[in-house]
């Protein structure tokens, strides 16, 4: 198999030069597993330059994203356009496709965003879960292709890296194939100094088989990969390799790692490689076997488009992820219930609500929770758990692992064909933020369901009860929050978190009762707005009243009685600060109002600032809570309805 020497060094001097160019970058990563890569696209990879999303591709995901210029190398000498040489040549400056690490929608061939290590590789088990679910949806003739990832220590180090593999295991996704990059370097040096971990007999004990190659043996290389497309299990192949390789002086040193080579060593490693063309140079002969392997499944890809063009349309509306027409009227008819029945229930149960109303409708949609399913009420009575002996199903068992199945929604969601939503409560959010920011980074509208959002939740204590947590959500990018009040927001919530799917969604949910307190029904999405005038007042108005969630109750108590004082006052129902904040200045100004105003929420200041201005007031948390009942606690903070009638009388009578 020498005839992959040239083609692994043309992988080699591109990584290499390329980060020479930009002064920064890792090159020793590409250039150590550009044997293992070379095997994989020239021999086994099923993707086509012409048609990058079709939807029958192998999926890569370099997991170990700081070598970035192994994928963008790979990209460009397989054909993909947009991965042009100059494109190399700019590597990591500002405004190229070439980012630092990988970043899914800047450059075609990029499946997910990398870099976070440890993300990769559990986002490549959501996607692995979905051709599983695809192939038991259309049938194999659509849908039968694998999942590789190419990983490196730092992933497998990562915690999140145990939660995937465990999942992946259990669920028999033996259509994953990780390449492990075994190197034995990590920044600070060799392995050695932290970390003696047997990773075969780890992925072993995790339900996967695993074996351990010369990661530059090409004809080892390709057995194993040959070995593992055949396995029951996700398979795990410990690629032993040297970093750097090549370079005299670099190789196999944590030097190569995350710094340029530098001239000398380019040098000394084009002379020790055979590779006498300047930098970016590619000879035509080099370039032309790289090209057909472009062009390896053009058959194969043909052959697959005549099958898709014979199906019904209702499998390509499932392939697709197509809506179906006119869906928005069962969030009607679940508003109009609300309207008319007036529940007094949680949010967290009027969510589940919701989900019964709408699954039916909605095959896309595939629910889920981290063990905590009666609690977070995620699963609709129709929908069917995924097993690893039938993947026909619609809600998926994540166990204790939050941040493993907020990644997995990621690849879910990359994937294409679904919309996938898991709960937990709100304050294990810290559990699953890294893949929670990918969501918003990558503009995938996974739905995030948590539940009990505040000290409502009342005897489990300040372990579980979040304080500053709507903030820290509030901060991400590109992040809908939404903490509705009563059942209509709820279904509110809903319908906006499933049409929006270039952004993320949080459902922030209460465990304890709330009141039905929208009085105009109205077939218009008012929670769309952000915030708005939920109570009016009559005359000039004196406060206005802005709450969230179940302490928007508290603001309508408050507003009827100081009514009764002849105290003119609005309530605000404020379900998500980022939608208002995207509303016209106009409209903010005139459901805010120019006086006196009180923010009410169970929860931190941080954020409520630019809403109340000076002079005003917030009622909510200052430091953590405590385990008791939840009337007891809202009374013992200070988050009650007489709290507010005594703060607005008191501001009005200054």
């Amino acid at each position: 198999m020498n005839h992959f020497s040239p083609l692994a060094s043309a992988i080699r001097a591109l990584s290499m030069d390329a980060v020479e160019k930009a002064k920064s970058g890792h090159p020793g990563m590409p250039m150590g597993m550009a044997d293992v890569a070379a095997v994989l696209f020239h021999d086994f990879l099923r993707f086509n330059p012409e048609d990058p999303h079709w939807p029958n591709r192998d999926r890569f995901i370099l997991s170990a994203g700081h070598g970035s210029m192994l994928l963008y190398s790979l990209l460009y000498l397989i054909g993909y356009k947009e991965a042009s040489i100059e494109q190399l040549k700019n590597f990591r400056q500002l405004h190229s496709k070439t980012a630092g690490h990988p970043e899914y929608g800047h450059l075609t061939g990029v499946e997910t965003t990398t870099g976070p290590l440890g993300q990769g590789l559990a986002t490549s088990v959501g996607m692995a879960l979905g051709e599983k679910m695809m192939a038991a949806r259309l049938g194999k003739d659509v849908i039968d292709h694998y999942t590789y990832v190419i990983a490196s220590d730092g992933d497998l180090m990562e915690g999140i890296s145990h939660e995937a593999i465990s999942l992946a295991g259990h669920l028999k996704l033996n259509k994953l194939i990780v390449l492990f990059d075994d190197n034995n370097i990590t920044i600070d040096g060799k392995a050695d100094l932290s970390v003696s971990d047997n990773q075969l007999k780890r992925f072993e004990a995790c339900e996967w088989n695993a074996i351990s190659i010369d990661g530059h043996d090409y004809d080892a290389i390709h057995k194993a990969i040959k070995s593992a497309q055949t396995s029951d299990r996700p398979f795990l192949i410990a690629c032993k390799t040297t970093i750097a390789k090549g370079a005299p002086k670099k190789a196999d040193t944590s030097g190569a790692h995350g710094s340029p080579l530098g001239i000398d060593e380019i040098a000394a490693t084009r002379k020790a490689i055979g590779w006498p063309y300047p930098p970016f140079e590619i000879p035509e002969d080099i370039l032309k076997s790289w090209r057909k392997v472009g062009k390896r499944n053009a058959e194969n890809y043909q052959n697959w488009s005549k099958t898709y063009q014979s199906l019904p349309q209702d499998k390509k509306n499932i392939l697709n992820g197509a809506f179906p027409a006119n869906w928005q009227k069962y969030v009607e008819e679940v508003k109009n219930n609300f309207y008319n029945e007036k529940p007094v229930q949680a949010t967290r149960q009027l969510s589940q609500t919701v989900l019964d109303a709408l699954a039916p409708h909605l095959p896309m949609l595939i629910g889920g929770s981290a063990d905590l399913t009666g609690s977070n009420n995620t699963k609709a009575k129709i929908q069917k758990p995924i097993t690893p002996e039938d993947f026909s199903g619609n809600y998926i068992h994540y166990g204790v692992r939050e941040h493993g199945m907020a990644a997995a929604m990621n690849g879910l969601s990359l994937y294409g064909g679904f919309i996938p939503y898991g709960g937990t409560f709100l304050v294990f959010c810290d559990y699953l933020k890294p893949a929670l920011r990918l969501s918003a980074l990558m503009q995938q509208g996974v739905i995030y369901v948590l539940t009990h959002d505040s000290i409502g939740l009342g005897e489990d204590g300040p372990t579980h009860q979040p304080i500053e947590h709507l903030a820290s959500l509030r901060a991400i990018p590109n992040l809908h929050v939404f903490r509705p009040a009563d059942g209509v927001e709820v279904a509110e919530c809903w319908q906006l978190a499933i049409e929006h799917r270039d952004t993320p969604s949080a459902l922030v949910l209460t465990r304890q009762n709330v009141p039905h307190l929208r009085l105009d029904q109205t077939t218009q999405n008012l929670t769309a707005k952000g915030g708005y005038l939920l109570r009016h007042c009559n005359g000039k108005r004196q406060a206005t009243l802005i709450a969230t969630g179940s302490e928007v109750g508290l603001a309508v108590e408050a507003y009827e009685q100081l009514k009764q004082m002849g105290i003119e006052t609005a309530v605000v129902s404020m379900p998500s600060f980022e939608l208002f904040d995207k509303q016209p200045k106009d409209y903010q100004e005139s459901v805010l109002g120019d006086g006196f105003k009180v923010g009410i929420e169970a929860a931190s200041d941080f954020g409520w600032a630019k809403y109340l201005g000076e002079k005003s007031i917030f009622i909510g948390m200052k430091g953590f809570g405590a385990s008791a009942p939840a009337p007891e606690l809202y009374k013992h903070f200070g988050i009650t309805t007489e709290t507010i009638v005594k703060s607005v009388k008191e501001r009005i009578s200054l």
